[in-house]
């Protein structure tokens, strides 16, 4: 039989470039900076991936309807939401070409698993759990476990957090006790470095107006009954999970800005 041509795992192929790939996604990621998760953790706790999609009102779940068999599903949340939430907590605007990424996810290579932490209404627009990278970048965030391990750690010195969903409890001890990997990049924060990455965006005062927007409309939510299919008891659990303190003056968390 004819000799096969060689080619190895992508990862292995890829093992030499990672130091100036790991300094591309440095250079170039943009976090949020620690004090807007701190005013709001979670921007949109009413929702998460793979959830229906409501009307504004809460009274009926979009559809679509398949053109080849009629049939009608309902649509369902992706990561619309937590992109919404990601560029308010940036203080910018969509740009092309740019990406959300979740940081703390369920790791199955072979992408069959349901990522049950972005399924969680705690996580999915958790501002500390997500980073916006260039698009071409998005694969290295999805693939590489080295690539994951970093953003992670990172997450965990800026924001002073890890995930606390189940499904990643053992990867979230090794962040915190671990020492960080042998790639992670010299500019990131970490123990005895604190630091804010390139990339981090400032506490402006676009951002502060957005986060007081988001929580005027959070209670107006909660306390509108002619919403009659808005998940009230779920997202209280998750302001409580949290400590998410919504206020009733409407103008945000008074922290210094920017």
């Amino acid at each position: 039989m004819p000799e096969l041509f060689p080619v190895p795992d992508g990862l292995d192929e890829l093992a030499a470039e990672m130091p100036f790939i790991v300094d591309v996604i440095a250079r170039t990621t943009r976090w949020v900076h620690p004090d807007v998760f701190h005013a709001l953790p979670v921007w949109y706790p009413e929702t998460a991936r793979r959830l229906p999609i409501f009307d504004a009102g809460w009274q009926r779940v979009y559809t679509n309807t398949s053109r080849a068999t009629a049939s009608v599903r309902a649509k369902a949340e992706g990561n619309g939401m937590a992109a919404r939430a990601l560029i308010a907590a940036l203080g910018t605007r969509r740009t092309a070409n740019w990406t959300v990424c979740h940081i703390w996810g369920v790791d199955d290579p072979g992408f069959q698993k349901t990522n049950r932490v972005v399924s969680d209404r705690r996580y999915y627009s958790c501002v500390a759990n997500m980073v916006w990278l260039p698009t071409p970048l998005k694969g290295f965030t999805d693939a590489v476990p080295d690539v994951k391990r970093i953003l992670r750690t990172c997450a965990f010195h800026l924001y002073g957090w890890t995930c606390e969903h189940e499904d990643v409890a053992e990867e979230a001890r090794r962040v915190r006790v671990g020492p960080p990997p042998d790639i992670y990049p010299a500019s990131w924060p970490t123990a005895d470095r604190k630091a804010l990455p390139p990339g981090t965006a400032p506490f402006s005062a676009r951002v502060a107006d957005s986060i007081a927007r988001r929580k005027r409309d959070l209670r107006a939510m909660m306390g509108d009954e002619s919403m009659a299919q808005f998940p009230r008891d779920a997202v209280r659990e998750v302001l409580a999970f949290w400590k998410m303190d919504l206020g009733d003056d409407g103008d945000g968390d008074d922290r210094e800005i920017t």
